[in-house]
Protein backbone atom coordinates (compact mmCIF):
# COMPACT_ATOMS: atom_id res chain seq x y z
CA UNK A 1 0.00 0.00 0.00
CA UNK A 2 3.01 2.17 0.77
CA UNK A 3 4.42 1.39 -2.76
CA UNK A 4 0.88 2.62 -4.80
CA UNK A 5 0.98 5.74 -1.89
CA UNK A 6 4.25 7.05 -2.92
CA UNK A 7 3.70 6.28 -6.80
CA UNK A 8 0.56 8.14 -6.92
CA UNK A 9 2.17 11.11 -4.42
CA UNK A 10 5.31 11.48 -7.31
CA UNK A 11 2.18 11.36 -9.79
CA UNK A 12 0.25 14.37 -7.95
CA UNK A 13 3.16 16.72 -7.42
CA UNK A 14 5.42 15.16 -5.33
CA UNK A 15 8.40 14.79 -8.06
CA UNK A 16 8.06 18.77 -8.58
CA UNK A 17 7.92 19.29 -4.59
CA UNK A 18 11.40 17.34 -4.76
CA UNK A 19 12.76 18.45 -7.81
CA UNK A 20 12.12 21.57 -6.20
CA UNK A 21 14.23 21.45 -3.14
CA UNK A 22 16.76 20.03 -5.32
CA UNK A 23 17.24 23.21 -6.93
CA UNK A 24 17.30 25.85 -4.17
CA UNK A 25 19.33 22.94 -1.98
CA UNK A 26 22.27 23.32 -5.30
CA UNK A 27 21.67 27.25 -5.19
CA UNK A 28 22.62 27.22 -1.49
CA UNK A 29 25.67 24.93 -2.24
CA UNK A 30 27.35 27.37 -4.32
CA UNK A 31 28.61 29.33 -1.52
CA UNK A 32 30.21 28.10 1.69
CA UNK A 33 27.85 29.95 4.33
CA UNK A 34 25.39 28.10 2.19
CA UNK A 35 26.50 24.67 2.37
CA UNK A 36 24.00 23.49 5.42
CA UNK A 37 21.25 24.92 4.27
CA UNK A 38 21.77 23.18 0.68
CA UNK A 39 22.11 19.72 3.08
CA UNK A 40 19.33 20.25 5.03
CA UNK A 41 17.02 21.25 1.30
CA UNK A 42 18.40 18.04 -0.58
CA UNK A 43 17.38 15.37 3.02
CA UNK A 44 13.93 17.54 2.51
CA UNK A 45 13.82 16.60 -1.28
CA UNK A 46 14.84 12.70 -0.10
CA UNK A 47 11.75 12.65 2.12
CA UNK A 48 9.77 14.27 -0.22
CA UNK A 49 10.48 11.75 -3.29
CA UNK A 50 8.92 8.75 -0.84
CA UNK A 51 7.66 10.08 2.03
CA UNK A 52 4.70 7.19 2.60
CA UNK A 53 7.07 4.80 4.86
CA UNK A 54 9.06 7.10 5.78
CA UNK A 55 9.67 9.71 8.89
CA UNK A 56 11.67 12.36 10.03
CA UNK A 57 13.04 11.87 13.38
CA UNK A 58 15.44 13.38 15.35
CA UNK A 59 18.65 12.12 15.27
CA UNK A 60 21.13 10.56 18.56
CA UNK A 61 21.82 13.15 20.61
CA UNK A 62 19.40 15.86 19.18
CA UNK A 63 18.71 17.93 19.38
CA UNK A 64 21.84 19.37 20.39
CA UNK A 65 22.82 23.04 20.50
CA UNK A 66 24.46 23.52 17.38
CA UNK A 67 21.30 21.90 15.61
CA UNK A 68 19.29 24.52 17.91
CA UNK A 69 20.97 27.67 16.70
CA UNK A 70 20.93 26.14 13.07
CA UNK A 71 16.75 25.86 13.18
CA UNK A 72 17.04 29.10 14.48
CA UNK A 73 18.68 30.65 11.69
CA UNK A 74 16.75 28.66 9.43
CA UNK A 75 13.92 30.22 10.59
CA UNK A 76 14.57 33.83 10.68
CA UNK A 77 16.14 33.63 7.33
CA UNK A 78 12.73 33.07 5.96
CA UNK A 79 12.95 29.23 5.13
CA UNK A 80 9.34 29.09 7.28
CA UNK A 81 7.92 29.88 3.99
CA UNK A 82 8.49 26.13 3.20
CA UNK A 83 6.26 25.24 6.23
CA UNK A 84 3.72 27.34 5.48
CA UNK A 85 3.67 26.35 1.56
CA UNK A 86 3.16 22.82 2.62
CA UNK A 87 0.63 23.85 5.02
CA UNK A 88 -1.53 25.09 2.68
CA UNK A 89 -0.98 22.14 0.63
CA UNK A 90 -1.87 19.83 3.18
CA UNK A 91 -5.45 21.92 3.84
CA UNK A 92 -6.04 21.62 0.32
CA UNK A 93 -5.33 18.04 0.12
CA UNK A 94 -7.65 17.11 3.27
CA UNK A 95 -10.98 18.63 1.04
CA UNK A 96 -11.22 15.26 0.08
CA UNK A 97 -11.29 11.89 1.57
CA UNK A 98 -8.72 10.64 -0.99
CA UNK A 99 -6.38 13.57 -0.54
CA UNK A 100 -6.22 12.86 3.43
CA UNK A 101 -3.27 10.82 3.05
CA UNK A 102 -1.20 13.27 1.05
CA UNK A 103 -2.33 16.38 3.28
CA UNK A 104 -0.87 14.23 6.46
CA UNK A 105 2.34 13.61 4.47
CA UNK A 106 2.40 17.60 3.98
CA UNK A 107 1.73 18.70 7.29
CA UNK A 108 4.71 16.34 8.41
CA UNK A 109 6.77 17.84 5.45
CA UNK A 110 5.67 21.52 6.95
CA UNK A 111 7.08 20.07 10.54
CA UNK A 112 10.11 18.63 9.16
CA UNK A 113 10.90 22.17 7.10
CA UNK A 114 10.64 24.34 10.55
CA UNK A 115 12.98 22.36 11.88
CA UNK A 116 15.28 20.20 9.69
CA UNK A 117 18.80 20.70 11.72
CA UNK A 118 19.19 17.62 13.68
CA UNK A 119 16.54 15.39 11.74
CA UNK A 120 17.40 11.96 9.98
CA UNK A 121 15.08 9.89 7.50
CA UNK A 122 13.88 6.59 8.90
Amino acid sequence: MKFLGNIAWLILGGFLVSVIYFIVGLIMCVTIIGIPFGVQLFKLGIYALWPFGHELVNGPNEPGCLSTVMNLLWILLGWWEIALTHLVFGLICCITIIGIPFGMQHFKMGIGAVFPFGKQIR
